[in-house]
């Protein structure tokens, strides 16, 4: 509600403070999904000052501002000469998201009646969403059951004539596996497709992994065939967010990336991004960061987070019942349960003891598993961690597996959402166990709300979202996908 007078700032910021007292920690490494922390508070208090310090700079005119040309080819040159190809043409964007919808349309626009875009079934959600909003088509292929990576030989079949653009990722983001990037950029190459590769979570942790001795394959613009690459910096370059590059092979390519119009009598029009007005806090926040971490920051970082990663694995693999899914390549772990584990349930019980585990359903042959991100936070806190993962997976063993009632998933598969309004929907939602209703500023406790399987109520003991992840789990992609609507839906409402 808009006041009738202005407040006082310190009423504003106490406000502020107490909204935020139901929200998951940001620092500590408690939250393994979201968020990424150097364990070094001056470095982000830098890229704080230097974010308020451009925010009101608008990116939409280099003519006007300058500054903001003048840190970009800062912070896009540094991310060309780290991955590959030193002097390679970038724009800077607001995330992972923004960089893989500009390189599909740099495709699309690069080759004409090519309307496909060929990608593992691992490939982040980002490339349906690009061609959903860019009139595209994506041809999934499969990956391997065992190690999670793109199957060759089935990228090799699906390219043809009407491929626009071939995806590989370093890593994919749900079990931290590299794909066979050079395999793929060759079949992409010899068809005379481009290739895009999706490194916005290793884009900027893969290098600095590689010089602390970890066996990095070869991913980036120095492999033959690929075209494009995309690095988040608020990832593991550990920026404020939103903060990404994309990469190119050539200027030619960047350029069918960009947008104009002139078919208006206002000011003139040229776009390098999706969004026109911009604040350039996100970038000054992002070369603030890259300048207060230096190589040294970020080799120091890479070192921690692999040993990090390693022992966490090692320690999940000596607990009964779960597993390692895959064998991580990056930073990013996924757990698997068994019969006597579900990783829903223990999910809900680590989130009662103040930890994050992001669960991941099953597809595609994959089955449900926690997605677990190791940043340079981590390894203070790995042995905390992993007891925590131990004592979750006991009390879920003791549990049991999360209840789906008989024929629910088969009811909600046939009901026809877009007929129910927002208040149906949100009875049918408490019916299954998760309350979309208005928290208390600061009585939100560990289990509270979610609409994703990540912090919602519901199973009548003290909060949690086994009982629904495990619905939705049950349900295919498609419903998936009209239910997430609908909770977003009502919990804005």
């Amino acid at each position: 509600m808009l006041p009738e007078y202005g407040r006082p700032v310190n009423d504003l910021l106490a406000e502020l403070t107490a909204l935020k007292a139901a929200d998951l920690p940001v620092r500590g490494g408690t939250v393994t999904a979201y968020v990424y922390d150097t364990g070094r508070p001056e470095v982000h208090d830098a890229a704080h000052r230097a974010y308020a310090e451009m925010l009101e700079v608008n990116m939409l005119d280099p003519t006007a501002f300058p500054s903001m040309v003048a840190l970009e080819r800062q912070v896009v040159a540094a991310a060309a000469e780290l991955l590959g190809r030193p002097g390679a043409p970038g724009i800077f964007t607001s995330g992972g998201t923004e960089s893989i919808m500009l390189a599909v349309k740099a495709a699309r626009d690069a080759r004409p009646g090519a309307t496909r875009v060929v990608l593992p079934v691992t490939a982040h959600p980002a490339f349906h969403k690009a061609a959903h909003y860019l009139g595209m088509e994506i041809v999934p292929v499969p990956v391997d059951p065992v190690t999670f990576r793109a199957s060759v030989p089935a990228v090799e079949a699906a390219v043809d004539h009407r491929t626009a653009l071939v995806v590989a990722s370093a890593p994919s983001y749900p079990q931290g596996v590299v794909d066979p990037v050079e395999e793929i950029a060759a079949i992409a190459a010899s068809r005379g497709v481009l290739c895009h590769v999706d490194a916005c979570v290793g884009g900027w942790l893969l290098p600095w992994l590689r010089e602390a001795g970890a066996a990095v394959p070869p991913f980036d613009l120095s492999v033959p065939g690929v075209t494009s690459i995309s690095c988040d910096l608020h990832k593991y370059g550990y920026a404020p967010k939103g903060a990404s590059v994309l990469l190119f092979r050539d200027a030619g390519l960047r350029r069918r990336a960009y947008f104009a119009s002139a078919a208006w009598p206002g000011y003139t029009i040229i776009n390098a991004t999706v969004q026109s007005s911009r604040s350039a806090g996100p970038l000054a926040g992002a070369w603030a960061t890259l300048q207060s971490l230096g190589r040294e920051g970020y080799r120091e970082l890479g070192r921690s987070t692999l040993e990090a990663t390693r022992r966490l694995a090692e320690g999940i693999r000596a607990i009964p019942g779960l597993r390692v899914l895959g064998e991580p390549e990056t930073s990013l772990v996924a757990v698997a349960g068994s019969p006597e584990v579900d990783v829903f349930v223990l999910a809900d019980e680590a989130r009662r003891l103040g930890w994050f585990l992001q669960p991941q359903l099953s597809y595609a042959g994959i089955p449900a598993n926690l997605h677990i991100t190791v940043t340079g936070v981590t390894l203070s806190g790995v042995d905390a961690m992993l007891d925590v993962i131990a004592r979750s997976a006991e009390a879920a063993r003791a549990k049991g597996p999360a209840a789906v009632p008989d024929g629910l998933p088969e009811l909600i598969a046939s009901l026809d959402l877009d007929a129910l309004d927002d208040a149906t929907f949100a009875q049918l939602a408490a019916s299954v166990g998760i309350d979309l209703g208005p928290s208390p500023v600061g009585d939100a406790g560990p289990g509270d709300r979610g609409v994703d399987g990540t912090n919602g109520t519901g199973s009548g003991d003290g909060g949690g979202m086994a009982a629904v992840n495990a619905v939705l789990d049950a349900l295919p992609a498609e419903t998936r996908e009209a239910i997430l609507v609908r909770f977003l839906s009502v919990m804005y409402a």
